[in-house]
């Protein structure tokens, strides 16, 4: 129902920034929680942050807080996720996804997400 394409990936060096934003499409951006989740090879996805539909609630995981922020403008129905002070172990895949399931709670494994983007690589030097 909603089509999600993930871009702002690339390669940095370990201390520097990057953006990471998702555009949505087929749908009212509104409507739906949003989360980030990332991925390396021989892992399971592990989720890294979630925003509600209103964009008043947030949540991170550990190895993120402090570090990243997630945000979304619905009216450009795009969500983002600020990194700062990356590290070489936050190299990976990162996806967004969306979540319709009500009320807001912090979802953080990956059957609570319906739809999902297509993924795009950080890749922190040291």
């Amino acid at each position: 129902q909603v089509q999600l394409v993930e871009s702002g990936g690339g390669l940095v060096q370990a201390g520097d920034s990057l953006r990471l934003s998702c555009a949505a499409s087929g749908s009212i951006l509104s409507n739906y929680a949003m989360g980030w989740f990332r991925q390396t090879p021989g892992k399971e996805r592990e989720f890294v942050a979630v925003i509600s539909r209103s964009g008043d609630n947030r949540y991170y995981s550990d190895s993120v807080k402090g570090r990243f922020t997630i945000s979304r403008d619905n009216a450009k129905n795009t969500v983002y996720l600020q990194m700062n002070s990356l590290k070489p172990e936050d190299t990976a895949i990162y996806y967004c996804a969306a979540d319709r399931t009500t009320p807001w709670r912090a979802s953080t494994t990956l059957h609570e997400y319906d739809y999902w983007g297509q993924g795009t690589q950080v890749t922190v030097s040291s």
